[in-house]
C-alpha cells in the first residue's frame, strides 16, 4: 500500500483517462524512446524474448517432424566348411512416416506455441512498464516529501530564530524558546527521514532501470483532474487488451491441439526403408523394402487421456484468468474515482487548516496566543499537507494506472488491438 500511495506521486505529470494532455506527459515522464529501451532491456523482458525465440525454433522442429532417416551398415565374414570364405555386406536406410493429420496438428502446435510466447513477451513488457511507472513515481513522491520537509524546516527555523531574538530582548519566556527548539529538532528528524526515503527510491530506480537518467530536480505534481470518460469503457479496454488473458486462451487452445495429437499418436507411425544385401562375395545381391509397424498399447492411451485432462485444465485456467483481470480492471477503475474524491476532500481540509493556522499566527504575533498553540497549529497544517500530498499522488497514480493497463502509455501502438 505504501508503494501504491507513493507511486501515485508522479501521475499528475501524466494525464488522466478522459483527458489527453500529451504535452504534459513529455514534461513529467522520461522520454518515451528511453522508456521503451529500458523496458526492452529489463531482465524479465529479455528472458521472455528468449522464450519467444525458443518457441520459434520449436515450431520449426514441429513442422519438420521428429522422424529422421536412419542408416544401418553391417559387414561380416562368412566361412563355408570345406569351401571358400566370403565377405558379405548389408545396409538398410529407414525413416518414419507421419500418418495423415499429424503433420497438420504439429504445425498448429508450433503456431500456437509462438503466439503464446509472443503474448508472454508482451505481458513481460507490460509488467516492466508498470514497475517503471511505480518506481519513477515513488522517486517523484519522495522528492516531493523532501521539498515539503525542507520547507517546514525552514519555517520552524525562522520561528525559532524569531523567538530567540524575543527572549534575548526580554519579550518572551525561555520556555517558549525551548518549545521552538523541540519543534526544530522534530523538523530536522522529519527532513532526515524524507531524505532517506528519497535516496532509497533513487537507488531502486537506478538499479532496476539504469539506462534512464534522473533529472537533478523533480517536477512538482499538478492537481488531479476528474475523469469524464465512462468507467465501463476503461474496463473494457483493459480486459480486451490484456496479454495475460490472450496468453491463457492461446495456451488452452495449444493444450487442446496437444490432446488431439496425443490421441492421434495412439496409431503409431510406421517406418519405411530400403534394405540392400551383398552375399557370397557378390555372387548374390538383393534389394528390398522394409516396413515396420509398431502397435500402440496402454501407455499411448494413458498419455492421450492425460493430455485431454490437461486441455480441460487449460480451459478452466483461461476462464479463471479472464475473471481475475475483469475483477482487477473494475477495482482499478473504481479506485481511481474514489481516490480523486478523497484528494478533493483532502484539499478542502488543507485549505481550512491553513486558514486556521494563519489566524493562530496572527494571534501569536499580537500576543493573544502562546507558542504551544502556534506549534500545534503548524504541526496540524503539516500533517494536513502530507495527507493532501498522499491523496493527490494516489489519485494521479490511480488514473495513470488505467492508462498503462489499457496499453495507452509506454506500449507499442499495436498493443491497443491486442
Amino acid at each position: 500500500m505504501r508503494r501504491l500511495r507513493s507511486t501515485l506521486a508522479l501521475a499528475a505529470c501524466l494525464a488522466l483517462p478522459g483527458v489527453a494532455p500529451a504535452a504534459t506527459d513529455a514534461g513529467y515522464l522520461p522520454p518515451e524512446t528511453l522508456v521503451l529501451q529500458a523496458i526492452a532491456a529489463h531482465p524479465q523482458v529479455q528472458a521472455a524474448a528468449a522464450g519467444a525465440r525458443r518457441a520459434e525454433a520449436e515450431a520449426r522442429g514441429l513442422a519438420a517432424g521428429a522422424h529422421e532417416p536412419t542408416l544401418s551398415l553391417m559387414s561380416q565374414q562368412r566361412r563355408v566348411h570345406g569351401g571358400l570364405d566370403y565377405r558379405e555386406y548389408e545396409a538398410q536406410l529407414t525413416r518414419g512416416v507421419r500418418l495423415p493429420g499429424k503433420a497438420r496438428l504439429d504445425r498448429e502446435l508450433g503456431r500456437l506455441g509462438r503466439e503464446v510466447a509472443g503474448l508472454q513477451l508482451a505481458d513481460a513488457e507490460h509488467q516492466a512498464a508498470r514497475l517503471l511507472l511505480a518506481q519513477w513515481m515513488e522517486w517523484l513522491r519522495a522528492e516531493g516529501g523532501v521539498a515539503q520537509a525542507q520547507a517546514q524546516l525552514e519555517l520552524v527555523q525562522r520561528d525559532r530564530d524569531a523567538i530567540a531574538r524575543r527572549v534575548a530582548a526580554g519579550d518572551a519566556a525561555r520556555r517558549d524558546l525551548d518549545s521552538a527548539q523541540a519543534a526544530l529538532s522534530q523538523a530536522h528528524a522529519q527532513a532526515t527521514a524524507a531524505a532517506a526515503r528519497c535516496e532509497a527510491a533513487r537507488i531502486a530506480l537506478r538499479t532496476t532501470f539504469p539506462s534512464i537518467p534522473l533529472p537533478g530536480r523533480a517536477p512538482s505534481l499538478p492537481e488531479p483532474v476528474a475523469d469524464d470518460a465512462g468507467a465501463q469503457l476503461h474496463i473494457d479496454h483493459i480486459v480486451s487488451r490484456s496479454h495475460e488473458i490472450g496468453a491463457a486462451e492461446r495456451e488452452a487452445e495449444r493444450l487442446d491441439r496437444a490432446a488431439l495429437r496425443a490421441r492421434a499418436e495412439r496409431r503409431p507411425d510406421p517406418s519405411v526403408g530400403l534394405r540392400w544385401l551383398d552375399e557370397r562375395g557378390g555372387e548374390e545381391r538383393s534389394l528390398g523394402v522394409v516396413v515396420s509397424i509398431p502397435f500402440g498399447g496402454a501407455a499411448r492411451s494413458a498419455t492421450a487421456d492425460a493430455q485431454r485432462a490437461g486441455a480441460e485444465a487449460g480451459s478452466a485456467m483461461a476462464e479463471s484468468m479472464r475473471r481475475m483481470i475483469q475483477r482487477e480492471a473494475e477495482q482499478t477503475v473504481r479506485h481511481a474515482d474514489a481516490a480523486w474524491r478523497l484528494w478533493r476532500d483532502s484539499r478542502q481540509a488543507l485549505e481550512a487548516v491553513r486558514a486556521s493556522t494563519a489566524k493562530v499566527r496572527r494571534a501569536y504575533a499580537l500576543g493573544e496566543a502562546g507558542i504551544a498553540e502556534l506549534i500545534a497549529a503548524q504541526r496540524q497544517e503539516q500533517e494536513s499537507a502530507l495527507a493532501e500530498s498522499d491523496a493527490r499522488a494516489n489519485a494521479l497514480e490511480a488514473a495513470l494506472l488505467i492508462r498503462v493497463d489499457a496499453h495507452e502509455l509506454w506500449h507499442d501502438a499495436g498493443d491497443n488491438d491486442a
